[in-house]
């Protein structure tokens, strides 16, 4: 890995531990062990790191969902798959760094938010229809509108107003929505093979 990468990778990791507006670039050169003129060398500024790291970030989930898409044997293990590492994703990432990205980095909140949704849509879709092809899914759904819907109801587990922080854990948010959405559109065959996959999640290891 290069420096660069480095550098985006563990800034990463200090903006979920601690928040973004805490983590200083002076504090991100300390952890890396390089001077503050060395750090301005790879970027511009703090908000150009930001940009960086979750353009990054979205390219690295896009290959873990296409990785899992690859592995699963069907639709529904699929989405659970999914479910579980987004779950895994939320539980690393400290509330504190969500809000301050929405607060003091809106642009780029703006700017993530679209292209996630827009790959999520397409995945989604992509899942939906080939559940319906393998019989797991009802057949009279419509992936396009249930894709936007899922899209638009992923927005609501960081909505601070409906599911505060402080009352809320995202992880355990995350993994009520993705039961919610596969037992919507399951067919009796899927909600079968959606309680087969439960039950060896619950297997202890």
């Amino acid at each position: 890995m290069d420096i660069k990468q480095n550098v985006i990778r563990k800034s990463y990791d200090l903006y979920c531990r601690y928040g973004i507006k805490s983590v200083t670039m002076d504090d991100i050169a300390r952890e890396m062990g390089m001077s503050k003129k060395t750090l301005y060398q790879y970027f511009d500024n703090k908000t150009d790191l930001l940009e960086q790291i979750f353009l990054q970030h979205i390219e690295d989930e896009k290959e873990m969902m296409g990785n899992i898409k690859a592995r699963a044997a069907d639709a529904i293990e699929e989405i659970v798959e999914v479910g579980r590492y987004v779950v895994s994703l939320l539980r690393e990432v400290s509330p504190t760094a969500v809000y301050d990205l929405q607060k003091y980095y809106w642009s780029i909140w703006v700017e993530l938010e679209a292209l996630h949704k827009q790959y999520i849509y397409e995945s989604i879709r992509e899942n939906i229809l080939w559940g319906i092809k393998q019989g797991f899914y009802r057949s009279n759904l419509d992936a396009d509108i249930i894709a936007k819907l899922f899209v638009g109801k992923t927005s609501l587990i960081v909505d601070e107003e409906m599911f505060p922080a402080k009352d809320y854990q995202k992880g355990e948010l995350f993994q009520e929505f993705i039961n919610y959405h596969i037992q919507g559109i399951a067919s009796v065959k899927g909600r079968q093979l959606l309680e087969k996959y439960q039950a060896i999640e619950k297997k202890p290891s």
